[in-house]
């Protein structure tokens, strides 16, 4: 029998004193996806940085093949045949997608880079990350790309390596289509029929079961659990993660629907919505449901004063009319975004900055902001969410994907919103930390706020949501009660079917 592909022994690594791993081992087997599960803080960042170059050990053995694998650079790990496709995309947005594709390994050849080459190499890796590679021409630039065309492109520049043997996956889904999805899960197939070993990381454990075969999870830096995924039941590795069993993932206080505090009809946005009508109620969550690229963002945008709205009728909180950003702030509104890196989150300040961004008043007088007030303030919200950091004065671009999300939902909570906009609120974030943030959710409907709810994960809607609307090419369908919906209805709604 062979070896495994690439094996971890005791993988040790301290950050000054915080232990990220404190002796990590598994093994991964060619022609094989391997699952690698945690919650946010477990190790899984770490770990991965390790394997892909960017990170040297403190302790510990890798082999690739049989061979010791100990990569100083990500250049050196891609030339030894790892490749990893972040969560957080890692193009250059300025350059064409060949460019992108070929980049740090253009074929030359007397010096000279070879245009034609470079070409092929780029049209071919297209072809094996999407069916509708036609759409994603080897000239456009990437920064005018949706961010499920630069998800794409990425996972086509590992893809390209001549010698990839180690294809490593963080959430490639997050921004991807079902149908994108579904090509995905088909090239994950095709190269590990080639022999090729994929280490797959996703928080969406029904996708897990649905493409990986084993499975490792890690807890506070170690290994805590490994096999073969078909030999365990999912409560049994959110078990593992949590070292706790979640005994219910969707909690449902009493709710009652009460005053309208947002009225929209006939709503036409820039580009999207277009002639959107609803209302959403204190006391309820409503979910907007829909494929990407639908117009679900746009309307969370346009409602919150980031695009622009060419008419229509919409009443926010007793105000009529289109409103900026900061008047809506002080309306009592709070947004999400999807794109925390982009624009959710300020990565060089402190998460205490990030946290008390949108609500300085409480924090000193006359608009002076007190330090201690506002350290104090994070430390309240770092507890309640259980924000994994060094500390409030910690860059908040320093946090795992998922801590991040939890400080831009922690400045919601700070801010003391009365409506809340929240676009993909779960993207990145681990089952337990999940559970967390649907409480919080519920807890906030409850006390008679308004919460207004984009997903992409079917479950998740159906699970917190009162009623659910779906969005289609721009135009929102009826609102109905989530508990005469299923996910068939819904998909069958968002496609048109």
């Amino acid at each position: 029998m062979p070896g495994p592909r690439l094996a971890a022994k005791d993988v040790q690594k301290a950050f000054g004193a915080t232990l990220a791993l404190a002796g990590v081992s598994f093994a991964i087997e060619p022609g094989r996806v391997h699952a690698l599960i945690g919650e946010n803080g477990a190790g899984k960042s770490t770990l991965m940085s390790i394997l892909a170059g960017a990170t040297v050990p403190d302790a510990g053995e890798l082999t690739l093949d049989g061979a010791a694998f100990r990569p100083h650079t990500p250049e050196a790990a891609r030339r030894a045949g790892v490749a990893m496709v972040h969560q957080e995309l890692s193009l250059c947005p300025h350059l064409s997608v060949e460019e992108n594709i070929t980049l740090g390994d253009e074929p030359a050849r007397f010096g000279f880079v070879q245009r034609a080459e470079m070409r092929r190499r780029a049209v071919a890796a297209l072809g094996r990350v999407s069916a509708a590679s036609t759409r994603l021409s080897a000239d456009a630039r990437v920064g005018d790309l949706p961010p499920s065309a630069q998800q794409l492109v990425e996972i086509a520049r590992a893809l390209a390596l001549p010698k990839c043997r180690v294809l490593i996956l963080d959430e490639p889904t997050s921004s991807l289509g079902a149908g994108d999805v579904d090509q995905l899960f088909s090239v994950i197939r095709s190269v590990c029929a080639e022999g090729m070993a994929v280490i797959y990381i996703s928080h969406f454990l029904e996708e897990i079961h649905r493409i990986a075969d084993d499975f490792t999870v890690l807890r506070d830096g170690e290994t805590v659990g490994t096999g073969a995924l078909g030999d365990v039941t999912t409560g049994a590795i959110v078990e593992m993660m949590v070292g706790r069993t979640v005994a219910q993932l969707f909690p449902r206080s009493p709710r009652t629907a009460g005053e309208v505090v947002i009225a929209a009809k006939d709503v036409t946005g820039a580009v999207n919505p277009q002639g959107v009508s609803f209302v959403l109620r204190r006391g309820e969550v409503l979910g907007l449901a829909g494929l990407v690229g639908s117009g679900r963002t746009e309307l969370l945008r346009c409602l919150f004063g980031l695009d622009g709205m060419k008419k229509g009728e919409l009443r926010v909180l007793g105000i009529s009319g289109f409103r900026a950003p900061p008047l809506r702030i002080a309306q009592g509104v709070g947004f999400l975004s999807e794109d925390r890196k982009g624009e959710g989150l300020a990565t060089t300040l402190s998460l205490a900055e990030n946290l008390t961004l949108s609500r300085t008043r409480s924090l000193g007088p006359a608009g002076i902001v007190l330090p201690r007030r506002r350290a104090a303030a994070a430390q309240k919200w770092m507890r309640a969410l259980a924000i994994r950091a060094r500390g409030a004065d910690q860059p908040v671009g320093e946090l795992s994907g998922g801590n991040q999300q939890k400080v831009a939902l922690a400045r919601l909570l700070h801010q003391d919103a009365d409506v809340y906009l929240l676009d993909e609120p779960t993207r990145g974030i681990d089952v337990g930390s999940k559970a967390q943030i649907y409480e919080l959710i519920d807890g906030l409907a409850a006390a008679g706020k308004a919460v207004l709810v984009v997903s992409s994960y079917l479950p998740e809607l159906l699970g917190i949501c009162d009623r659910i609307a779906v969005m289609r090419r721009g135009h929102l369908g009826p609102a109905r009660p989530a508990a005469e919906l299923d996910e068939r209805a819904v998909l069958m709604e968002a496609t048109g079917a």
